[in-house]
């Protein structure tokens, strides 16, 4: 799996993208401008490297992703079980729960998660 990573303000700027795709690039610099006060030279540096990431797109001035916030996380989530557990989701389970019980409720959801992933 690629590693795909973005540091805190790539992230605020991705969030940027996908709550408002698709978008013209105007819009994402007039956004941007607003919420994390960049020039339009910033902006336009960090599209190009993110797209060239692999992560938007930007084609005739429409910036659309091409990967989805959630599909994003899930692939954070699978690296850091891989690195920090070697790609034992138990290991991390048993981890996690070490110090925070989960209520009634999660441990339902968790195990309504496992019997779907279970079906397919």
């Amino acid at each position: 799996m690629e590693e795909l990573k973005l540091g805190t303000v790539e992230t605020r700027f991705a969030d940027i993208i996908w709550e408002n795709e698709p978008l013209s690039s105007r819009e994402l610099v007039n956004l941007c401008k607003e919420r994390l006060e960049w020039k339009k030279s910033t902006t336009y540096t960090v599209l190009k490297k993110l797209c060239e990431r692999g992560l938007f797109q930007n084609e005739g001035g429409c910036v659309t992703s091409l990967i989805s916030k959630e599909e994003y996380f899930a692939r954070q989530s699978q690296q850091f079980v891989e690195d920090a557990f070697d790609g034992s989701l138990p290991a991390f389970i048993a981890a996690f729960t070490k110090h925070k019980a989960l209520s009634l409720e999660e441990a339902e959801e968790i195990r309504r998660l496992i019997d779907a992933m279970k079906e397919e």
